[in-house]
């Protein structure tokens, strides 16, 4: 028998891997594994350095990470490479509830491994893991989500996010240190400024963003994916098709507030007026003409959250965390599965964590 293919010492296939693969399927896994591990080895630490992981680390990232493969190929089942952020919380969340037979300080190499994983995609968004992991067995609510309170400050502070005074409003020299400032957002000359601006630098781009983020649960991924066609005004919803679905094999329709659908017409409408949008039905695009992805939002974000005086370090899955936690408090898990387009029920199981007052209430109303 001859001896398991190595790359910077690492074995890309493992005996079990190898026993469950056809012939063909090698093949293709040994060259995905084969640039995996020199990604990992020689870059995976910090890709803008090119800085790697020390051998025994990718070593043992890249051990986890044939363990996630299998696993995956099993529950599908079928031969794969492209997992998701589901597959991960699931996988994470198995290992978690596997009765103590892992340590903390694995399961936190677990996760560190897939987090490496989906930075070396660059077809994903980074994962953001929202199980809590605990010493002893057992999963919290996501850690990093929103409270009522702060969902309505988020909805408020962006309405004043972006915005400059009123025209009108303005002294002559107001108005001119104002046109400074628009000629550096919109990358124009200061001459060339006019009173469009000022209504282009009101518009209701970024509150579309933030409210239909946060009745839809958008990951950052489809906030950069979304099209124009995606918006039923008149209904109220988003409808995305099966070829747009992030992580889905169907079409969707997600539940929108009048409010949202309202900001989102005008949006609609104000997206006319910009030359960016010419050649493309993407919903939304940055000021350089780009999709939207997690480095921006999270830019975003921060400032609304600014605005809106919550001081702490939030991240945008904090904003589909809450809306999978309240709507599945308000509605039930069917409820939150479909709201988030989840395949999967076992993933909208997460949300499932009603506090203990809400319980004892549920309790006192049952007598």
């Amino acid at each position: 028998m001859s001896k398991p293919e190595k790359v910077e010492g690492i074995v890309l296939i493992p005996g079990p891997t190898q026993a469950y693969l056809n012939d063909r399927q090698q093949i293709a896994y040994n060259g995905h594994r084969e640039t995996l591990v020199k990604w990992l080895a020689r870059m995976g630490k910090d890709p803008e350095k090119l800085d790697g992981y020390a051998h025994h680390t990718a070593k043992n990232y890249a051990s986890i990470l044939d363990k996630f493969y299998r696993w995956a190929w099993e529950h599908r089942p079928g031969y794969t490479t492209d997992l998701d952020h589901d597959d991960a919380d699931e996988y994470l969340r198995e290992l978690v509830l596997a009765d103590d037979e892992y340590s903390s300080s694995h399961l936190h190499n677990v996760k560190l491994a897939l987090k490496a994983y989906f930075r070396f995609r660059d077809d994903c968004d980074e994962w953001e893991c929202d199980l809590s992991i605990r010493s002893s067995s057992g999963v919290s609510q996501p850690k990093d989500y929103l409270s009522m309170e702060e969902r309505k400050s988020l909805r408020e502070a962006v309405l004043e996010y972006g915005t400059v005074p009123a025209y009108a409003s303005l002294e002559p020299e107001e108005r001119a240190e104002w046109k400074l400032f628009l000629g550096r957002r919109f990358g124009k000359p200061v001459d060339e400024v006019s009173p469009d601006d000022w209504k282009r630098a009101n518009g209701f781009k970024y509150p579309s963003i933030v409210h239909a983020s946060l009745d839809a649960g958008l990951r950052p991924i489809e906030v950069g994916r979304a099209r124009t066609y995606w918006v039923d005004v008149d209904n109220a919803a988003l409808r995305i098709p099966e070829e747009d679905s992030s992580k889905n094999e169907e079409n969707w329709t997600v539940s929108l507030r009048r409010e949202t659908a309202e900001y989102l017409a005008r949006w609609l409408e104000e997206r006319e007026m910009y030359e960016k949008y010419d050649d493309t039905d993407r919903l939304w695009l940055t000021r350089h003409g780009n999709p939207y992805g997690a480095s921006s939002l999270r830019y975003m974000l921060d400032s609304v959250c600014e605005i809106a005086g919550i001081d702490r370090d939030i991240s945008w899955y904090a904003i589909r965390h809450s809306t999978g936690t309240y709507m599945s408090r308000e509605e039930g898990l069917a409820a939150a599965q479909s709201q988030l387009r989840h395949k999967r029920a076992k993933t909208t199981m997460k949300y499932d964590q009603a506090p203990v007052e809400d319980r004892r209430d549920a309790l006192d109303r049952m007598g």
